[in-house]
């Protein structure tokens, strides 16, 4: 089907096509526990969840040179793939919502801060990689979130304009991204409260894909 005219939806990865913000606490535990750092859901969800490694680094090793920072986070990362093989699974809802983006010719595109292999492994093991456009990698661009530029880098390459496109993301620096984009932002709840995505700019928020009034905002964004 030919693609609707300037609508896209666009994604973040970690919380919001599977929840695996739990694993990122146990691998951020892990790495940065020798260097100080104990992280509990709360602290995570403020401090870490939806960040670049290049400003945890900043963050929480800046007693080490920046080469020695983009080692240990790399380790992270790796300790992230070794826990989360053969635990993806979709949030609630997510293969419905994209098969009818599908249906109706809607572009897909995922916009993430996490490193490409994270996200390629995540896709892939979500069997979805196929279904989006392109993957927009934050620390690929000169700004990753909360800066905009990974979500209007997203609605480029999907052709699509940010009044007619709608996101999806679980963390505060994923709202405000995307809202500072101008795209309307449904809040995913899997690490975060109703209260704390509003207050980032979510203009909703919802546990799952298949809750009725996400897919009430969708096919209403979406015209289907």
């Amino acid at each position: 089907m030919l693609q609707e005219q300037g609508k896209a939806l666009l994604f973040d990865i970690d919380g919001t096509l599977a929840d695996t913000d739990p694993l990122h606490l146990a691998a951020f535990n892990q790495v940065l526990g020798p260097h100080g750092h104990a992280f509990d859901h709360a602290r995570f969800g403020k401090e870490l969840q939806g960040f670049s490694n290049a400003s945890i680094g900043e963050r929480f090793l800046a007693h080490e040179p920046v080469e020695r920072r983009i080692v240990i986070l790399g380790e992270k990362e790796r300790v992230f793939r070794e826990l989360v093989r053969g635990q993806i699974a979709p949030v609630p809802g997510l293969m419905a919502l994209l098969d009818q983006a599908d249906h109706v010719g809607v572009p897909m595109v995922a916009v993430t801060n996490a490193p490409r292999p994270n996200a390629e492994l995540l896709l892939s093991g979500l069997g979805i990689a196929h279904r989006f456009k392109a993957v927009v990698i934050g620390d690929e661009l000169a700004h990753g979130k909360p800066h905009p530029l990974p979500y209007l880098e997203g609605l480029r390459l999907a052709g699509a304009s940010a009044e007619a496109a709608l996101a999806f993301e679980d963390s505060r620096s994923g709202v405000q991204s995307a809202t500072a984009a101008g795209i309307a932002t449904i809040g995913m709840r899997t690490g975060l409260s109703h209260a704390d995505l509003v207050a980032a700019g979510a203009i909703a928020s919802a546990k799952a894909f298949d809750d009725p009034e996400l897919i009430r905002l969708v096919a209403s964004a979406m015209a289907w």
